[in-house]
């Protein structure tokens, strides 16, 4: 008889006994249930017995969960013990601190089951990967020898970015009573610089650059190079003058007489919590860098409140995003596309919209970037799609024929070999046809993979349905794309259109790149019209369909259905 499997650990620390009853019925299946109703007794049963992971309410008597938090960081025994926080919905400050004090994760009371145990599950598969990257890398004894002999980047002669980290933490972990700055830099179009010039030119800027931020810290601070051309310090924020560093840069790149403009942009975060990750940190301090990259005005900036809203909303969005798409909270909208010739809608495009029920509406801006980041965009456009399939469905039983619906695709659907087989069963499915259904990819799909995209375009026109190609000029390789991309209707960006009513420029751009799709046999659709006078420039120039809230707002699927039946009276 073989030896039952031993279960993890689970220590549930609550001074409410009813919270650790439901907590314990939920895992009781899965793991090995400790209770403790305060921290003084949570610690004393950690210095007893291995707990897997610790369920941690924050509010409690003798000794709150802050402090456990912080006596488990400081104590190398349980530091990697991961710990998900509880709180009241109501205590919504106490969740951005436990979470800079090292928690893995928050919960909010009443307990959902289902998110409850998914986000358990979640921390447990991240420490599972930490630990299976710890094993792999400790299976070579010489890369283990060599990240202890090694600590210099070998271009620049500074900390590379594991040294940084760990000389940075414990500078910082050191000296408490000392606040500390984490400076992060890029170099503005540093490609450019290698391009133009032989790469010992641009080795010889990361080597000016790396000298003069070594002075910098020098007997104050720590300098690393992350990687390329991305730079970090670590040094008292009250010896940090920023306008100076920038104008000493600046002066130190200059004087290697580079017949090129070398600008470096930081972004600065002032560091609250020594104990911090300083991968966090670093991510921190270049949200604030992305703030003003670019911009000649303003060359560096601070990580605020806000960049930390921010942060706290893109790891809503992430733990939620599966339970989200379950529970229905997405949903598409339809923005009518207008045929000026025709002098009615002559096609639509589905916008993916969720609907939160505690944070209201939240942006496509916010979450599809993200999406793109960690593949689910890929589920959420196969949610798009069939939902656009019921509402074609729903349009042809109810008028007998339906409006061409535009869908948008990702890069990342591409990947798959079997996508258009898929679209060739859901049209079977819902019976319709594929001149019903046109397909919007963006500029940036094609860069990223341009034989890929080409090959899958040419696909799926061949089985009959349409190509768009949206935010068209967008880009910097629009014109060389439309000698390859076989496209069937440019969608100008809406940038070109706000100013051809003001500026020559963009009224000449515009009226050329009509006629360019024109003498290409393509159709022309221009997106983001709001007012009567891009309109009638528009109609002077031959645009073929209009796009805008000049027309219509994106709408709620009955709405929409409302306006297709007026339009049939």
């Amino acid at each position: 008889m073989k030896n039952a499997v031993k279960k993890s650990v689970m220590l549930i620390v609550d001074d409410v006994e009813i919270n650790r009853v439901i907590l314990a019925q939920f895992f009781k299946g899965e793991y090995e249930i400790v209770e403790a109703e305060n921290g003084e007794e949570a610690l004393k049963i950690l210095n007893e017995r291995k707990v897997d992971i610790v369920m941690l309410d924050i509010v409690m008597p003798v000794m709150d969960g802050f402090e456990v938090l912080s006596r488990m960081k400081h104590d190398e025994r349980f530091s990697d013990i991961p710990v998900i926080a509880t709180t009241a919905r109501s205590e919504g400050d106490s969740e951005v601190r436990a979470m800079e004090m090292g928690a893995a994760d928050f919960i909010t009371k009443p307990y959902n089951p289902t998110v409850v145990r998914i986000r358990v599950r979640n921390v447990m598969a991240r420490l599972e990967n930490e630990w299976r990257k710890v094993e792999q890398a400790a299976q070579s004894q010489q890369i283990v020898e060599m990240r202890r002999t090694i600590e210099r980047d070998s271009l620049t002669g500074i900390y590379d970015r594991e040294n940084f980290y760990r000389r940075a933490s414990q500078l910082m972990q050191s000296n408490t009573d000392v606040q500390y700055a984490i400076v992060y830099f890029d170099i503005s179009s540093f490609k450019v610089v290698n391009d133009l010039f032989h790469i010992e030119t641009g080795n010889l800027v990361l080597r000016t650059a790396a000298a003069y931020f070594k002075h910098v810290v020098e007997g104050i601070g720590v300098a690393g190079r992350l990687e390329a051309d991305h730079f970090a310090l670590c040094l008292p924020i009250d010896t940090l003058n920023m306008d100076d560093l920038i104008i000493a840069l600046d002066s130190a790149i200059q004087s290697l007489s580079i017949q090129h403009n070398i600008l470096f942009y930081a972004g600065v975060y002032p560091v609250s919590n020594a104990f911090l990750l300083v991968d966090q940190m670093i991510d921190r301090a270049h949200m604030a860098l992305n703030t003003v990259k670019g911009k000649y005005q303003h060359r560096y900036a601070f990580y605020d409140e806000k960049m930390r809203d921010m942060i706290l909303e893109e790891q809503m969005i992430l733990r939620e995003m599966e339970y989200a798409l379950d529970e229905g909270q997405f949903s598409i909208n339809v923005q009518p596309i207008y045929g000026i010739k025709e002098k009615c809608d002559t096609g639509a495009e589905a916008l993916i919209r969720w609907y939160h029920p505690e944070h209201g509406l939240i942006s496509p801006a916010r979450f599809v970037p993200l999406f793109e980041r960690n593949g689910f965009i890929v589920k959420l456009d196969h949610f798009v799609w069939e939902e656009c399939c019921k509402l074609l469905a729903e349009e042809k039983k109810k008028f007998g024929k339906v409006v061409p619906l535009s869908v948008n695709f990702s890069r990342l659907d591409f990947y798959d070999d079997s996508l258009l087989d898929y679209f060739k069963e859901l049209l079977k499915r819902y019976d319709l046809e594929p001149s019903m259904l046109k397909i919007e990819l963006t500029e940036v799909s094609y860069t990223d993979n341009p034989m890929q995209i080409v090959e899958a375009t040419e696909r799926f026109r061949e089985a009959g349905f349409k190509v768009i190609m949206d935010d068209f000029g967008s880009g910097y390789s629009s014109l060389s794309m439309l000698r390859n991309l076989p496209v069937d209707i440019l969608k100008i960006d809406m940038r070109f259109v706000q100013d051809v009513a003001t500026s020559f420029r963009a009224a000449a751009i515009m009226k050329n790149i009509v006629q360019l799709a024109k003498d290409l046999d393509m159709g022309v659709i221009i997106e983001g019209v709001e007012t009567k006078e891009q309109i009638e420039f528009l109609e002077e120039i031959g645009c073929d369909q209009i796009q805008g809230y000049y027309f219509s707002k994106p709408l709620i699927t009955e709405d929409y259905l409302d306006r297709l039946e007026r339009a049939a009276k």
